[in-house]
């Protein structure tokens, strides 16, 4: 399926969300004062969440809502979100800003929270012609882009507000056992068919055997591919990280991890190389880089397991089929990354 398709697929999904818009304007003037909605316009970029771009009094704004078929904890994510993004206020971190959020179900039958929309690209599928004809743009997009990460892992999470948010304690030493379980969580779908690849047992007892002694903690985004970033239109500078739904406290470097997971294969012909995306975000960062391969390894599992996830409910008819196809060779793409890493 083309990327033209997927995205009206994507946007299809959107609307199937039924956005009750009289109850979300009343909702909005009981927050923000005065005002109309206007120009609603259901974002193509998300096939897992709900994005809906709209007018406010002259200010455009975008209500983030969970899947149309949630899942058991998708209201909890949705708050989560918001409370990231309004404890970052004022840091260094480029991010979206954070206008208000709603806990209550009755409102819309699920939690949301409105952001200010960001004046920006995607990183992935929005790229301006100047910038894809400019390798040193891109060049300077990919360091950028790590020095933003780099800034995320440095916020003290409890000068912020986010003690709690996560259980930091021994959080590395539970990631390859965590990811294990995910995996084998997707046997509930009886429709899934597992997934067929020697990283499966192969990476988790790599990782058991070459975990760090010393753990960092700090703030993890996740999930901080190119996808999830928007950059300038007038600098190739990050504009904002986006999509915080899988944010943490855990060790940061593996957002580093996960710079270079995403990039593999994918980024585009001026982008910055591996040792140069490190040195990028050392810079920057107050964390040592030196076992930047284990969490590169991790990365490579944790994100892998979770992009199945999205196979097994699309084989469920949770999800649209495209989706979990091209996420499923996603997972095999990484895993079999992590593998090369291990067997060099």
């Amino acid at each position: 399926m083309s990327a033209a398709n997927e995205a009206a697929v994507a946007a299809e999904h959107a609307r199937q969300a039924g956005i009750d818009f009289a109850r979300l304007e009343e909702w909005l003037r009981e927050r923000l004062g005065e005002g109309q909605l206007a120009d609603p316009d259901f974002l193509t970029g998300g096939t897992q969440n709900v994005l809906l771009g709209f007018t406010w009094n002259d200010d455009r704004l975008i209500y983030r809502g969970p899947p149309v078929n949630k899942r058991k904890n998708s209201d909890t994510i949705m708050l989560r979100e918001a409370r990231v993004l309004e404890a970052l206020a004022g840091s260094r971190v480029p991010h979206p800003e954070f206008i208000a959020v709603c806990e209550d179900l009755d409102v819309l039958g699920n939690a949301f929270f409105i952001m200010r929309a960001v004046d920006g690209f995607n990183g992935v599928s929005e790229v301006p012609e100047h910038v894809r004809n400019d390798t040193d743009w891109q060049h300077a997009m990919g360091l950028s882009h790590a020095r933003a990460v780099a800034e995320l892992g440095n916020v003290d999470y409890a000068a912020v507000g986010l003690t709690g948010f996560g259980k930091p304690d021994g959080w590395l030493a539970r990631q390859p056992g965590r990811w294990v379980g995910q995996l084998e969580s997707y046997r509930e779908f009886d429709t899934w068919e597992g997934l067929d690849h020697p990283g499966v047992e192969a990476i988790p007892a790599w990782l058991n055997e070459w975990t760090p002694a010393e753990q960092n903690t700090g703030i993890i985004h996740g999930d901080c591919h190119a996808g999830n970033v928007m950059f300038k239109h007038e600098a190739p500078e990050v504009a904002a990280i986006v999509d915080w739904e899988l944010c943490t406290l855990g060790d940061p470097l593996l957002d580093l991890g996960h710079l270079l997971a995403s990039a593999h294969g994918l980024q585009p012909p001026g982008a910055p190389g591996k040792s140069e995306i490190v040195a990028a975000y050392g810079e920057v960062s107050r964390w040592d880089v030196d076992d930047v391969d284990f969490y590169h390894v991790l990365a490579c599992f944790r994100f892998g397991s979770i992009l199945e996830g999205s196979t097994a409910r699309a084989s469920a008819g949770l999800a649209p089929e495209s989706v979990g196809r091209r996420l499923h060779e996603r997972t095999l793409s990484l895993f079999d990354q992590a593998m090369e890493i291990i067997e060099s």
